[in-house]
């Protein structure tokens, strides 16, 4: 049984795919471990100089600025998914160098609030079921993992 790749232009030009391609998953799995060292290496990058700053900040403040130290990560972190994997290209820039990119099921745009939502959504079920979350995908659909099932998401390669 072969699935066949079904791509047509829409009414923008824009190559519409069906999202029921095989092809479009193909070694998606290893593609978005990769994605998420590359995307956590640069937020990691990111906190260099924002913590510089907190840290003036908190001298300046009589240490009540590094109350800040706390929220800070993850700050950062959902601010740069909200300004890359809600961008146009819908991928981090973790996911544009692995060449795949988030996408809705039912063809629209992935927002900066549904970015932050499916983050969110990741590490909240990392922190209940450790990585074992990553098992979903070996048994979903589309190799979709949980957090995908429950948005209506799928991570589907770009390069196809």
């Amino acid at each position: 049984m072969s699935t066949q790749h079904t791509a047509t232009m829409n009414q923008t030009g824009a190559l519409d795919r069906s999202l029921d391609d095989v092809r479009l998953y193909d070694g998606v799995r290893r593609r978005r471990i990769l994605a998420f060292c590359i995307d956590y290496a640069i937020v990691l990058l990111l906190l260099i100089p924002v913590s510089v700053i907190v840290g003036f900040l908190g001298i300046i403040t009589l240490g009540l600025g590094w109350m800040l130290f706390g929220m800070l990560t993850p700050m950062i972190a959902l601010i740069y998914v909200f300004a890359t994997m809600g961008s146009s290209r819908q991928a981090t820039l973790g996911m544009r160098a692995m060449s795949i990119r988030l996408e809705r099921l039912d063809g629209g745009r992935v927002d900066g609030v549904l970015a932050v939502v499916h983050s969110v959504l990741f590490w909240a079920g990392n922190v209940i079921l450790t990585p074992l979350i990553l098992l979903a995908s070996l048994f979903l659909d589309r190799k979709r993992t949980a957090h995908d099932l429950l948005l209506g998401t799928a991570v589907v390669r770009s390069d196809r």
